[in-house]
């Protein structure tokens, strides 16, 4: 009840009662947790009901949460002082730190979220390449940029329309949509209009229309076209990045994109985005070139020390391995679960994150991701909520597996996944 009650005060102050649209349940009904605390892998919510968490704040604590280490450090820092608007030498430490584990980043510049760090990729590229057009897939969400806030189904090259109200339609149209996974569509773009896009932006695994791995080649094809053409290629790793390995998902992959998004794990739970990439490009944002950019908290000393202390957990510790092996026992878990009661639920997961879609066959791009079972979700959802179980509040997010997950903890919710699937399919 204090949960319910707290919604509905807050429906009175704050639009639609919370500060960022997935956390209201709209997707699977019902009244969101209000969050007391978190400690480990757990979750306490304001009635006192606990969690095991697979949201960890949609990605940022592989940790788990309150890790001692982490949170030392960053109270460490605010007893000296929660921001002072001047250089720290935090900042060149945690630059330093993530320069040296994504070599495509030899320089970078902090800022306070991802969609910040995006916004100022894309005006980098444009100046750089003194060109206009950007490049995207349809199901990726790159923060809430006007011009990014487009989409399209499948089929031949669009320009774009916005999804969002307030974003006038000459905003979007300099904005070119493509299907995830398709080379053909990429090849036919790049022969008409390669030579007017400033630069693609990507996810190199998708992870906003639910875990969508890239098929052989796609990528592949991406960094070699827009090579050719003299577009610039961005990497949107503020999910993939020191999630899946120490670094960029894209050393996994061999690729070396000109710029590099990040978020999430560099800010060890404290508000932080970053972008960076070839020394040559960087140059031109301000104070050394004429492309502005700024911003009061970037660099804020609490969410560097936090982050610093994070990324030498994670090089000192390597749990990648283990992380991997815990998100693929969930995986069989839940598939075999699905075949026991014969529910049709395909798990798609990279490193320490995946997606259980609803759907009767393995999801590549946007259109598969729609099609999945939304409402079978939302009762899945719930019925894991009553057994201690808490996962993404929608079915197009993905799940999160952190260092403090044990055992005991997947044995948990296995149990529970399987009394949900059955829930969900009646």
């Amino acid at each position: 009840m204090k949960s319910k009650n707290l919604f509905l005060r807050a429906q009175k102050t704050l639009v639609g009662g919370v500060n960022s649209p997935v956390r209201s349940f709209k997707s699977v009904g019902g009244v969101p947790l209000f969050i007391e605390r978190g400690k480990g892998c757990r979750l306490t919510d304001a009635d006192g009901d606990v969690y095991v968490d697979y949201c960890l704040s949609w990605g940022p604590l592989i940790l788990g949460h309150c890790h001692p280490q982490v949170t030392a450090a960053a109270y460490a820092q605010i007893k000296k002082g929660s921001s002072y608007g001047a250089p720290t030498r935090l900042e060149v430490d945690l630059a330093e730190a993530i320069t040296e584990a994504i070599p495509s980043m030899e320089k970078i510049r902090f800022t306070s979220s991802g969609t910040e760090a995006v916004m100022s990729a894309l005006r980098l590229a444009r100046a750089f390449t003194g060109r206009a057009k950007v490049l995207k897939f349809a199901g990726g969400y790159h923060g809430h940029v006007d011009s990014l806030l487009v989409s399209a189904g499948s089929g031949a090259a669009s320009f774009g329309t916005p999804d969002s109200a307030g974003v006038p339609a000459h905003w979007a149209q300099d904005t070119l949509v493509l299907p995830y996974n398709d080379a053909q569509a990429l090849d036919g773009l790049f022969a008409g209009q390669g030579q007017a896009i400033a630069c693609a932006i990507v996810e190199p695994v998708a992870a906003n229309m639910g875990v969508v791995l890239p098929e052989p080649g796609f990528l592949e094809s991406l960094r070699r076209l827009t090579r050719q053409c003299g577009a610039l290629l961005i990497f949107d790793e503020v999910i993939t990045g020191f999630r899946v390995r120490y670094g960029g998902y894209q050393d996994a992959l061999g690729i070396r994109p000109d710029l590099t998004c990040l978020g999430k794990v560099i800010g060890g739970g404290f508000p932080v985005g970053a972008f960076g990439g070839k020394r040559e490009i960087m140059d031109l944002l301000a104070p050394l070139g004429p492309v502005y950019q700024a911003g009061t908290l970037s660099g804020n000393p609490a969410a560097m020390a936090a982050g610093l202390e994070t990324l030498k957990i994670l090089k000192k510790t390597d749990p990648y391995r283990r992380l991997a092996e815990k998100t693929q026992i969930l995986a069989r878990g839940i598939s075999a679960a699905a075949l026991k009661k014969g529910a049709a639920v395909q798990v798609s997961s990279a490193g320490s994150f995946f997606t259980a879609f609803f759907s009767e066959r393995p999801v590549c791009d946007f259109d598969g991701a729609r099609a999945c079972d939304a409402a079978r979700y939302a009762k899945f959802f719930h019925a894991l909520l009553k057994n201690g179980v808490y996962f993404p509040p929608a079915q197009l997010e993905a799940a999160f597996v952190s260092t403090a997950h044990g055992a005991r903890d997947l044995d948990l919710t296995l149990k529970a996944v399987e009394t949900a699937i059955g829930l969900s399919n009646k």
